[in-house]
């Protein structure tokens, strides 16, 4: 059973940027927590952050706590919030979503291999602002070949991972890039092929994601063009585009939601 909580803090008088400059800090800290699920904050309409905050369990939330930044962060609520600490609610699920069986949490990753990887990495931030996490593979360290990763991979006898990276692309699935060398290879699929055809990114402003996905090197298909079936509706619209190496992305957008009645609500990036 996770722990579920929040934590809301009301700043001293003229404490306010000081409380949103800890708490700032302290999400960029406990986002590394390994036990760590969830850590957001938001401010209320009487000007207090509240923490929505989500642990693996209960060992997971204790470990937390003697963290050095979560003692720092306490300590400087003494002279920062009203009451000297933040007031904690302990939540629990009641109505929470079945989409997967309860071992089951979600896409973690998309793996994509790349011909350069500096030049997919400018191509994805500069179109969507991906963040470069760190390398799983630097690309100074011996590549990884052999009949292990042969075995462990699919790989072809004599093929070379040279380099992985991973991005973060806004709130959905994380971006594993791979530079490969001296196997087999084939072209990125097209639509009408089989297998992992294309990623689809939600966006706000299409028109300006689209203007944006070019000026980055990509190639737009005709568009944008009203979704289809019971996803049309005002505003709701795609357009299909090519990476500068020929993957197929697409960018999409749905204000107005669908006319569908599924068993669950579509899963949609939260802003």
């Amino acid at each position: 059973m996770t722990r579920l909580m929040t934590a809301r803090a009301v700043p001293l008088k003229g404490q306010e940027a000081r409380l949103k400059s800890l708490v700032h800090d302290l999400a960029r800290d406990v986002r590394t927590e390994a036990g760590n699920l969830r850590f957001e904050a938001t401010q209320d309409e009487n000007g207090a952050v509240v923490m929505i905050e989500e642990y693996r369990d209960d060992a997971a939330f204790d470990t937390h706590l003697a963290q050095p930044h979560t003692k720092a962060f306490n300590a400087a609520l003494a002279q920062t919030v009203e009451n000297g600490k933040s007031e904690v609610t302990e939540l629990s699920y009641f109505a929470r979503e079945d989409a997967a069986r309860p071992d089951i949490r979600g896409t973690d990753h998309i793996g994509l291999t790349v011909p350069d990887m500096e030049s997919a990495t400018r191509f994805f931030a500069d179109a969507f602002g991906a963040v470069t996490l760190y390398d799983v593979q630097p690309p100074d360290a011996p590549p990884m070949a052999g009949k292990d990763p042969e075995a462990q991979l699919g790989l072809t006898s004599g093929t070379k991972i040279t380099h992985m990276r991973l991005m973060r692309l806004g709130n959905g699935p994380c971006i594993e890039m791979f530079c490969i060398t001296d196997g087999q290879s084939r072209a990125p699929l097209r639509l009408q092929d089989q297998g992992l055809t294309h990623i689809g990114i939600y966006v706000d402003d299409i028109d300006t994601a689209s203007a944006r996905f070019a000026r980055a090197g990509g190639t737009l298909m005709e568009g944008p063009h009203p979704l289809s079936g019971v996803e049309d509706g005002k505003g709701n619209a795609g357009i299909y585009g090519t990476t500068p190496w020929g993957l197929l992305i697409e960018l999409l957008t749905y204000p107005s939601g669908n006319t569908a009645n599924p068993p669950l609500p579509r899963w949609t990036p939260h802003p």
